[in-house]
């Protein structure tokens, strides 16, 4: 079993930054990929960000590249999310995400990960 617990959600107005954090803990020996994803109320969650296991390849959804940035310590079984520039669109609850299987690359679909956090909430006034 692994445990994952963000914090570092808040309120930001448009144009600042935040930085989001991922604690795992339990089975942290057998995590793979990293990821974020988002969700607001009434859509799907999507994916912003992942990482792998050795934090040498990284992916961005389109809509936040060139703004946020993901990270990982794994001697401290922890993963970050440097969100700068930010957008009212940004708002959502953001999930930590967790693979404990494959290989060294990133996943950027739901359906890859195995464990998952219980969010925290960002939002972005205007």
């Amino acid at each position: 079993q692994v445990q994952l617990v963000e914090s570092g959600g808040g309120l930001v107005q448009a144009g600042g930054s935040l930085r989001l954090s991922c604690a795992a803990s339990g089975r942290t020996f057998s995590i793979y990929a990293m990821g974020w994803f988002r969700q607001v109320p009434g859509k799907e969650r999507e994916f912003v960000a992942a990482i792998s296991r050795s934090g040498g390849s990284t992916d961005y959804a389109d809509s936040v590249k060139g703004r946020f940035t993901i990270s990982r310590d794994n001697a401290k079984n922890t993963v970050a999310l440097q969100m700068n520039s930010l957008k009212p669109e940004d708002t959502a609850v953001y999930y930590c995400a967790a693979r404990i299987s494959g290989v060294n690359k990133v996943h950027v679909t739901l359906l890859e990960y195995h464990y998952w956090g219980q969010g925290t909430q960002v939002t972005v006034s205007s």
